[in-house]
């Protein structure tokens, strides 16, 4: 009797041969590179430094195309950005010590984000292992336990034969849902000695699928075909999933509401009727999910965005589908399914029954009227135009990266991504930075649209160093620096809560000069003349910036 496990893959001659004669002056850094590709990797970002030189020497060999950043968080947020993109595992090439932990920060947001990054970090020589203080250049007693709550797993390797495997194990876990970031590390001496094993060919790192348990989406199916006012809030992971459209088919069939949450931009057509967009820092759009009766949460952990910071009180039955294990019912008691969102979704669409009901569309329509009431009230004539100004520019399907900036709070309830995986921020982790090099590595994902970032002045002078990154490689993206001369959301809070800011207010460069220094054409432009400004920048290839000296203000947030 055959069992699947006893059947083996007999090598090629050809495969023997070169197994027996693999090609003189390899190193453990080939091996790496050779992983990468077999596993089909394409493209690798990352900065070199000494004990990494192992790999970058072998990466010179390969076919594999390099992205070097200035920074290794910047480098950090363009791989995550590939991920999102393509929704493949970003290989990330890191230093040890002061390298490995600048990432930490883009790591965090990869992770909060599920975006599937493949961080490869050096390390000191093997023999410098096991927490001694032996005095090397970077050392830390456990370079991986400062990785180790951040990313989804880690990986340590101390001979060159165990490099295909850990990277392999490596690659599955990041890819798995819900994808997310790794970390790997190869000491020094490992990377640069010589190598007698064979080339690497081909590896399966397949990641097996989050399927839903048929008995909790049997039950599901009847909550909701029986429901009276059903409700679903469709977060980051059925973009993930590219999930949308089963998304929209159950919506219809159902006569289901749906708004979106932040991460979840694009995943629901905006202007379909039954789309409450994306207002879920309004207390019209809390109230109206917690009086459904039952509620479908799709790909999100209702965390603090989501849930207008944790004022959401659902008074009807909730159903939970979401990959990650962790956030099921971490907020609110449920019917947790843990489960791609597609596969779930899949899985509903076979086993609910149609229901109809006429009054959900003006029930949505009531909503969103009371939405602009109230922010018609507010006298916000200009953050609106700027909005629309941004959506007018952009071309449908480029994709577009906003940093921790009022606009881009403005965004996350008020802009029509148009189209599912197009619009993202670093709303996950919340950290500084993020846009610029992130449209970047969006750039390098998909060079045939392009690439909008949007940051202030703030968020900029993280990222300044990048502009020489985008004129190095070409890349179609178009920076909007919005300038307020500070931390303008920060000085907001502050003043709201104390009366006077502090800490926040920034001297800055002629950002126009700046960019042009670096060969970068820049436009110093105006609220009336944004569009215009910013159409002509995205349809001129290449990279550009648009400077909008601009003092915003944020809605009345209804929460507190």
């Amino acid at each position: 009797m055959t069992h699947d496990h006893d059947l083996v893959l007999r090598p090629t001659p050809a495969q023997t041969e070169a197994a027996l004669n693999p090609p003189a002056g390899r190193t453990g850094g080939d091996l790496v590179i050779e992983t990468l590709t077999g596993l089909g990797a394409t493209t690798v970002f990352g900065l070199p430094g000494q004990h990494a030189l192992g790999t970058f020497d072998a990466l010179r060999r390969s076919t594999l195309r390099y992205v070097g950043l200035r920074a290794e968080n910047n480098a950090g947020f363009a791989a995550d950005a590939y991920g999102r993109i393509t929704g493949e595992a970003a290989p990330l090439l890191l230093s040890t010590g002061p390298g490995a932990l600048m990432s930490l920060a883009a790591l965090q947001e990869a992770a909060a984000a599920s975006a599937p990054v493949l961080a490869l970090g050096s390390q000191i020589p093997a023999a410098g292992l096991g927490g001694g203080r032996h005095g090397y250049l970077h050392e830390l007693r456990d370079q991986q336990a400062s990785f180790r709550d951040v990313v989804k797993s880690v990986h340590t390797v101390r001979t060159q034969s165990q490099i295909p495997s850990a990277i392999a194990a490596a690659w599955e876990s990041a890819l798995t849902a819900p994808h997310g970031p790794v970390w790997v590390e190869i000491p020094q001496d490992v990377l640069t000695a010589e190598t007698i094993l064979p080339v690497v060919t081909a590896m399966d790192a397949t990641p097996e699928d989050v399927a839903p348990r048929p008995e909790l989406t049997a039950l599901a199916a009847h909550l909701l075909s029986t429901a009276e006012r059903p409700a679903i809030i469709a977060g980051g992971g059925v973009v993930r999933s590219d999930a949308s459209g089963k998304l929209r088919a159950l919506a219809e069939k159902l006569d289901a509401p749906v708004v979106t949450t932040f991460g979840g931009k694009g995943a629901f057509p905006w202007k379909h009727p039954l789309s409450l967009q994306s207002w879920l820092e309004d207390r019209h759009t809390t109230d109206f999910l917690e009086d459904a009766d039952v509620l479908l949460v799709v790909g999100s952990g209702l965390g603090e965005l989501s849930s207008n910071y944790h004022t959401f009180a659902p008074r009807g039955r909730v159903i939970q589908i979401e990959a990650d294990a962790g956030k099921l019912e971490s907020n609110h008691p449920a019917l947790g399914i843990h489960a791609d969102a597609r596969l779930a979704l899949q899985a509903l669409l076979e086993t609910t029954e149609p229901r109809t009901d006429p009054t959900a569309p003006d029930r949505v329509r009531a909503v969103l009227d009371e939405v602009a009431a109230r922010l018609a009230a507010q006298d916000l004539d200009l953050e609106h135009r700027l909005v629309a100004s941004v959506r007018e520019a952009l071309p449908p399907r480029a994709p577009s990266f906003w940093d921790m900036t009022i606009l881009a709070y403005w965004a996350w309830s008020a802009f029509d991504a148009r189209h599912p995986n197009t619009m993202h921020s670093a709303q996950g982790a919340g950290g500084l930075g993020y846009a610029y090099p992130a449209a970047l590595g969006a750039a390098a994902a998909d060079p045939t649209v392009p690439v909008l970032a949007v940051s202030g002045d703030g968020g900029a002078m993280y990222s300044i160093a990048e502009l020489a990154t985008a004129k190095q490689y070409g890349f179609d993206v178009t920076w909007l620096i919005v300038d307020d001369g500070g931390y303008g959301i920060l000085r907001a809070y502050m003043t709201d809560a104390y009366g006077e800011p502090a800490g926040t207010e920034l001297a800055r460069p002629d950002f126009v000069a700046l960019a042009e220094s670096f060969g970068v054409p820049a436009v110093l432009t105006t609220p009336d003349t944004l569009t215009a400004d910013l159409s002509k920048a995205l349809a001129t290839p290449g990279p550009s910036v648009v400077v909008l000296p601009a003092l915003l203000r944020m809605f009345e947030p209804t929460h507190l």
